[in-house]
């Protein structure tokens, strides 16, 4: 952690990862009455109660901050980031006035990652309460029942909602569910990328869609449907990185160095996220070392996922690179076909080869029901790598189809 001398002072509480408990400890630890908050998910025992409600050994955590979000570890360890009064509210604020004013929420991502504690965080800086509508999985059923009840008590208010794209899917696949999303003020949709048929869909069926980027460092989305919040900076450094300025940054980590590099005497968070800039407009090219090299040649998964989005049949998929003794590396599909397609490999090759080039088509494909994900709806590529070299063989031929088992 980085230090703060004399300021290290305000106690941190741990709270177990229910709305409820959340909802009360976050007033107090926004106005400064009570102590900051970190939602746990380990005190919550099977009864469902707190079975702890501080941190052993006692934790203290600069004044300003209110919030310390575990962040999903996609690079690598798991780190706590520190979250201020100041940038929540220059979060919240900038929200609201990028949508349409202060409203009313409805809670369906988990509330131990920051996307959920934005929700409750927005809902309580607004004088406002949210439906809440967690659960394990996000039915769409469930997701319609849940703005029936956010609907019952209209007080004229914007309404909102988050969520990830594969619980957008799983609303435009069924009619009731995209009626009741039509009703929202705004959609934001975020925690992982949106494939660009997807969004198309949703914008078709009536869904005030907005895209977000951002990361538990920056509260949260800080850039919707490409532009920057208002307070929001938004640069790429000499290696096409972006960085991330302005006032919803984190104040630091609790257990790593501070993350910020300087830029002309301002400081930004440096991503790993590579990214173009057209006319302000941000559009980020997927993670830094999530490129597969294969042959010599760069592969951006993103690039080839955006181009699987297009091949008719494919409802969702996840690239990576595997090993191979030829090409170093080779460019491996996960995919979730549709509701009665057939997805072949020849197809998925012929298909980003006319796209992007040969060198971009995947040598592996692997169908899944479902692609794996981690924390709030992000694809977790670790996992899919080794489910595709579990289903690889030594005496593997060139090209192979290999598929999930039944």
């Amino acid at each position: 952690m980085a230090t703060y001398p004399g300021r290290v002072n305000r106690p941190l509480r741990d709270v177990p990862p229910r709305a409820d408990l959340v909802l009360d400890a976050l007033g107090p630890a926004l106005d400064g009455s009570g102590p900051a908050v970190r939602v746990t998910a380990s005190l919550e025992d099977a009864s469902g109660s707190p079975s702890g409600s501080s941190c052993v050994p006692p934790v203290e955590v600069p004044d300003e901050v209110a919030l310390a979000v575990a962040t999903s570890g996609s690079t690598g360890q798991p780190r706590t980031a520190l979250l201020t009064t100041d940038a929540l509210v220059a979060s919240a604020r900038a929200t609201e006035a990028r949508l349409s004013g202060p409203g009313r929420w409805l809670l369906v991502l988990p509330v131990e990652h920051v996307a959920g504690l934005q929700v409750l965080a927005r809902s309580v800086l607004a004088g406002t309460r949210p439906v809440v509508a967690l659960g394990s999985p996000f039915t769409a059923a469930g997701f319609t029942a849940a703005v029936d009840r956010l609907r019952s008590s209209d007080d004229g208010r914007p309404t909102y909602t988050s969520l990830v794209p594969t619980q957008l899917v799983r609303v435009l696949d069924d009619p009731a569910a995209t009626d009741a999303a039509r009703t929202f003020d705004a959609v934001l949709l975020g925690g992982a990328a949106t494939p660009a048929p997807l969004l198309a869909r949703a914008r078709a069926a009536g869904l005030r869609v907005v895209t977000t980027y951002g990361m538990t460092e920056t509260c949260g989305g800080c850039v919707y449907d490409g532009v920057p919040l208002d307070g929001v900076d938004v640069r790429l450094d000499d290696d096409g990185r972006v960085l991330l300025g302005g006032a919803v940054l984190l104040a630091g980590y609790l257990d790593a160095p501070d993350p910020f590099v300087d830029v002309d005497g301002t400081r930004y968070l440096r991503t790993n996220d590579l990214g173009r800039i057209d006319d302000g407009v941000l559009t980020v090219l997927g993670r830094a070392d999530d490129v597969v090299v294969t042959g010599g040649v760069n592969v951006a998964p993103a690039a080839v996922e955006a181009a699987l989005a297009s091949l008719p049949g494919v409802a969702e998929s996840l690239v990576v690179g595997v090993p191979d003794a030829t090409w170093g590396h080779a460019v491996a599909a996960l995919v979730v076909p549709a509701p009665g397609a057939t997805v072949t490999l020849p197809d998925v090759r012929a298909h980003v080869a006319q796209t992007l080039g040969p060198a971009h088509a995947p040598r592996h494909l692997l169908v899944v029901d479902a692609l794996p994900l981690r924390g709030p709806g992000k694809p977790d590529r670790r996992t899919a790598r080794a489910l595709v070299v579990d289903h690889l063989t030594p005496d593997t031929t060139p090209d192979p189809t290999t598929r999930s088992p039944e």
